[in-house]
């Protein structure tokens, strides 16, 4: 029977190379999805296809995640990649902003594993939780993105205390924390950047599949950065 993993923000950008990485890897793979254009584009990108299943629902409501175990039925492992991105000093932060970045980012991840671990746990042989930290938050501050660093520093906590509180279940958590990643955002973003030392979706699936594999059991509570030098 194959392993279920769930994959939030799995209708990304990212999301959509480690939706690919886990079905090549002949992994049965949920995606709850909140935005439309997204869910289309990942449809388009795999096709319909055995072992992937798709949801509506909001994952930083405790609530819909019961729609989601139930759909989702034995779970192995859980990949949390939704998150988000706003720069600006932190006098000049709207605070509509903080709430935002709040919520995709720390809330998400709690109600994410607070649903998640439980069922993973009910594995006789445990499985595996990876979240998705980034490099200002693991800085000395990062000027100009406080919002953005203090809520993946919530994402970094959260991860670790999880690792404590799961191991004796069988359960290692982990996070990577990426640099930058090669997507059209970013592109858009930063058109003159160098972007030979970017990292693709499909470099940071891999690592993500390793941590949820054999020989990634033993990695546990650590927080994985992710950069060409």
């Amino acid at each position: 029977m194959k392993k279920t993993v769930v994959i939030t923000g799995g209708s990304g950008f990212l999301g959509g190379a480690v939706v690919e990485r886990y079905v090549a890897g002949d992994w049965r793979v949920v995606v709850p999805w909140i935005v439309e254009k997204e869910i289309q584009r990942l449809q388009e990108r795999m096709g319909t296809i055995e072992g992937l299943v798709t949801l509506q629902a909001d994952i930083t409501d405790g609530g819909d995640w019961q729609r989601v175990l139930d759909t989702a039925g034995p779970v192995h492992a859980g990949i949390l990649l939704v998150g988000g991105f706003d720069m600006a000093p932190v006098a000049e932060t709207d605070p509509s902003a903080w709430d935002r970045l709040v919520a995709v980012n720390a809330t998400s991840a709690f109600q994410s594993a607070r649903a998640l671990l439980p069922r993973i746990a009910e594995n006789e042989d445990g499985g595996s939780m990876v979240t998705v930290a980034a490099e200002p938050a693991l800085d000395r501050g990062a000027p100009g993105m406080g919002a953005y660093a203090a809520t993946k520093a919530a994402v970094v906590s959260l991860t670790q205390t999880l690792s404590r509180e799961a191991e004796d279940d069988g359960v290692n958590v982990n996070a990577i924390a990426p640099r930058i990643i090669d997507t059209p955002a970013n592109r858009e973003a930063m058109p003159d950047a160098d972007r030979s030392t970017w990292l693709t979706p499909t470099e940071i699936a891999e690592v993500i599949a390793f941590l949820t594999g054999p020989a990634g059991r033993i990695v546990n509570g650590s927080v994985l950065t992710l950069n060409r030098g």
